[in-house]
Formats: structure tokens, sequence, C-alpha cells
């Protein structure tokens, strides 16, 4: 899973939406507009909280798991800090994963709040749906339930290589 996460949450920090778009959103959370005050409003203080370096801007990490986690996640992971047209925003929410307790989001659940994904992939085992508002979704390797949620800001896809 890291391998593709980790690549788009970079190329997210470095790209702002190329067009003012709604990102995908969950219990409140919206990337690109939601902020440091209003995450701690909405979940209070995380169980952990770590100061990051993301391709040479100071980010934060805040982490809620536990008792501290929302109902029907192990782990919620926020990352703050992104790069916009009007300038770096420390305080403003880059990403977020989800990580649910098996079950919770399954396929049809996916697609009826989200809709259908702007691409199907694989990264090894596991079948992602890829959607243009910002969403990753990670599947188990049967396809059925969800195993990571990662939300980031609106960004255009580049176009699907021709088939022939």
């Amino acid at each position: 899973m890291s391998r593709i996460a980790a690549l788009v949450v970079a190329w997210f920090v470095l790209l702002p939406p190329a067009a003012p778009a709604r990102a995908a959103e969950w219990g409140t959370i919206v990337p690109g507009t939601s902020t440091t005050d209003s995450v701690r409003a909405q979940y209070g203080q995380p169980t952990k909280s770590q100061a990051q370096q993301v391709e040479g801007y100071d980010t934060t990490q805040w982490v809620y798991e536990g008792v501290q986690a929302p109902a029907g996640i192990v782990r919620l992971t926020v990352d703050f800090g992104l790069l916009t047209a009007a300038g770096y925003k420390k305080d403003v929410v880059r990403s977020f994963r989800l990580d649910p307790k098996p079950g919770v989001f399954n396929r049809t659940l996916v697609m009826d709040g989200w809709g259908t994904p702007t691409r199907i992939g694989r990264d090894g085992e596991f079948e992602v749906f890829l959607y243009e508002h910002g969403l990753l979704v990670y599947f188990d390797k049967e396809g059925r339930i969800a195993q990571a949620l990662i939300f980031t800001p609106p960004q255009p896809l580049p176009a699907a290589p021709a088939q022939r």
C-alpha cells in the first residue's frame, strides 16, 4: 500500500488543485480546507503528534487511535501543511487516512458514498479505487472490504494511455 500512497501524497503536497473543486471528505474533515483548529474542535487532542519535514516544508501529523479514534475507525491520521497557489499553509489539512475496523467500509458502501471511481488499479495484491476528487481506497485481497481510505485535495488525473 505504501508505495502508491506515498507517491500520491508527495504529489499533492507540491501541486495545488488545478481548479476550485470540492475535495472528498469524511467526518467534517476536508483536505485543502480544514485546519488544525477545526480538526481539534471535532476530534479533540490527538493521541500522537509529530513534526515532520516534507519536501523542505515543516508539516505536522496527528494520529487518533484507540479510544480517541472515531467510531468504527482503528486509526485516523491527519497530515497538515499544504502548498497552495496563495503560498504554504502550515495549518491546513493536506491529507488524512482512515484505517477502518474490519467490515466498516465495504465496496458497496464506498461506491454509494463516493460514486464510481475515476480509475481502478492494483497495488500488488490489493485493488485500489482512485477518485479524481481526492480519494484512494485500498481493498482487501478479495476486493470487498476497504482496508484504508486516503483523502487528499482534488487533482486532475493524467489521461489514461491509449489502448491498442
